[in-house]
């Protein structure tokens, strides 16, 4: 029996409120080539046992990072996962727990909610962190429209070129409802050209957003960007990585008044793109225009130390115009990936990772160089991944490479046709000399 939540006068009712006048026009701005045209042809219904050798089959198809050398990046990164990590969060108190509704039954799930915000906020510089957004780009889109909201009357939100072009893709769908026109910053030599910044910021600009290290793995001078925001009476936001902040000075103590970035190479595996992890952190005088939900420690009447959510403006929990977001949610599960990952690398641990990951991209990025014809797209510098100008097709090399058991990296002409001769390159501790040393004779053999 189909579920339909409402009837066809309702529908119609509500078409009618928003000027379409059938379900099919809602669907018009998809593409007519991506729009199945055709039936399924679905076999017949199997048997339980031939179904799960058919499903099997199907599986053995599939082939994950472990089974190649993975130079794979722009966003998602192939980082070493603690084996303590799967055994902790198969726990059945953390893996069938949902969404804290009711906290004050929740403590357990509060408490690692806590420990990852006060892990967050010392990582980013900021003063609070919350607890958790999808992932990377809706916590920057998120972040644009908090902007939006803290910075009356601008209508504005400038983004650097150097932002993740997905990210960059989700804020323009977010910045459609409440009309903001996003204005893109063009790039110098790999980092946001600070030139055509300061005069693109004006009196109507609610946020300037700079990505820390950038989807080019170059580093961007976010102390500059803020003094050109600031200056402008914008707030800046800054897109990072996590696993950078180890090393790089945190863009809190730059300038930053929203921190935001993908969390994914905290302990969180692959998985074929996801579910990932949305960082989210600001400064305590903006807090209560945060999206998604905050969890505080508190005392209860007997002065025993208890978790609370403290904040949790979603429709959801209120009323839709008062919420500073209605879709945000808190990836609970991931996030606690992330916190005992944190916890067991410590400090030093997380430096460490980053010293490594700093350390093999050079050693690959100088050693890929010296091949004929094979150099370097940008000059500033980076950190564990880079954009590499190849004399040849950057699609034909990656496809060639594959069957090397070598995942070369990201090809760039679908985002930017400028760089259709390059390929984005990521390097993480997980990559051993061996394997980049292969991943140079095969490009070497691939371009010559």
């Amino acid at each position: 029996m189909r579920y339909l939540p409402n009837t066809p006068a309702q529908q119609k009712e509500m078409l009618r409120a928003i000027g379409a006048s059938s379900i099919e026009d809602l669907l018009a701005p998809i593409p007519s080539k991506a729009r199945l045209s055709r039936p399924l042809n679905l076999s017949a219904a199997l048997s339980e046992t031939d179904l799960i050798r058919h499903m099997r089959a199907l599986a053995a198809l599939n082939a994950d990072a472990d089974q190649y050398a993975c130079f794979l990046g722009g966003g998602v990164y192939d980082h070493y996962i603690p084996s303590p990590i799967n055994h902790l969060i198969s726990r059945g108190e953390f893996f069938t727990a949902y969404t804290p509704y009711q906290p004050e039954a929740s403590q357990g799930t509060l408490r690692t909610i806590y420990e990852y915000q006060t892990m967050i906020a010392e990582l980013t510089g900021m003063d609070v962190a919350n607890a958790s957004i999808y992932d990377g780009a809706s916590s920057l889109a998120e972040a644009a429209l908090m902007a939006h909201s803290a910075t009356e009357g601008r209508e504005q939100i400038a983004i650097s070129r150097g932002v993740n072009p997905l990210y960059r893709g989700v804020v323009a769908t977010y910045a459609e409802g409440p009309n903001l026109r996003v204005k893109e910053i063009p790039l110098g030599d790999g980092t946001t050209d600070l030139a055509a910044l300061k005069k693109a910021v004006s009196g109507k600009t609610a946020a300037v957003v700079v990505q820390y290290p950038n989807f080019f793995g170059c580093l961007e001078d976010v102390q500059a960007a803020a003094d050109i925001c600031h200056e402008g009476g914008a707030l800046l936001i800054v897109a990072s990585d996590p696993v950078s902040l180890g090393l790089l000075t945190p863009p809190g103590a730059l300038g930053a008044d929203i921190v935001v970035g993908e969390g994914q190479g905290l302990g969180i595996p692959l998985s074929y793109g996801g579910p990932n992890l949305g960082v989210f952190a600001t400064r305590t005088d903006l807090v209560r225009r945060m999206p998604g939900r905050l969890v505080g420690a508190t005392v209860d009447r007997d002065g025993k130390r208890g978790f609370v959510l403290t904040l949790q403006t979603r429709e959801q929990h209120i009323r839709r115009e008062k919420a500073t977001s209605n879709i945000c949610t808190n990836v609970a599960l991931c996030a606690l990936m992330a916190t005992i990952h944190v916890a067991l690398l410590g400090k030093h641990g997380l430096r460490k990772v980053g010293e490594l990951a700093l350390a093999k991209a050079h050693y690959a990025a100088g050693a890929l160089t010296k091949i004929p014809g094979v150099r370097l797209r940008f000059g500033a510098p980076f950190f564990k991944e880079f954009a590499l100008q190849l004399p040849k097709s950057p699609e034909r090399v990656v496809k060639r490479l594959a069957k090397e058991k070598i995942l070369a990296g990201i090809p760039l002409k679908p985002y930017d046709r400028a760089l259709k001769d390059c390929l984005l390159v990521a390097v993480t501790e997980k990559r051993t000399r061996q394997e980049i040393d292969a991943f140079v004779q095969a490009l070497s053999q691939a371009v010559a």
